[in-house]
């Protein structure tokens, strides 16, 4: 079982294929919300998320101008799977420097959540 508490840890750890993935801290709430967020709610979501990732992978060539983007697509998302689920997202996607391994993480489900940590398990 491998152990994170950041994003950029865990983007690595799914990017891996770990197995089992131990989250703990401030990460939990917003991973766990898209591991569990419903088909329908998620669909909305990732597209708004990868126009916002892409919004802010453009930003030092954009001069910053991009993040106007990012304003106008993450509502979409924040209304589908929540403000901690989008930032986690958006997090994810751009430690790892792709949105597939923020796809690879609706492959895992909750084994376990309490006390600020959770317990992610490849399905």
């Amino acid at each position: 079982m491998q152990t994170v508490n950041t994003y950029k840890d865990l983007a690595k750890a799914i990017a891996c294929d770990s197995n089992k993935i131990e989250i703990t801290g401030d990460i939990t709430k917003g991973t766990v919300r898209i591991v569990t967020s419903g088909a329908v709610s998620w669909a909305i979501a990732i597209g708004a998320i990868g126009i916002a990732y892409a919004a802010i992978a453009m930003i030092p060539a954009s001069g910053g101008t991009s993040t106007a983007i990012s304003a106008i697509a993450a509502p979409a998302a924040v209304a589908s799977i929540g403000v901690s689920a989008t930032t986690a997202a958006i997090a994810i996607a751009t430690g790892a420097g792709s949105l597939a391994v923020i796809k690879k993480l609706r492959g895992y489900r909750v084994e376990s959540h309490s006390d600020g940590k959770a317990i992610l398990v490849k399905k």
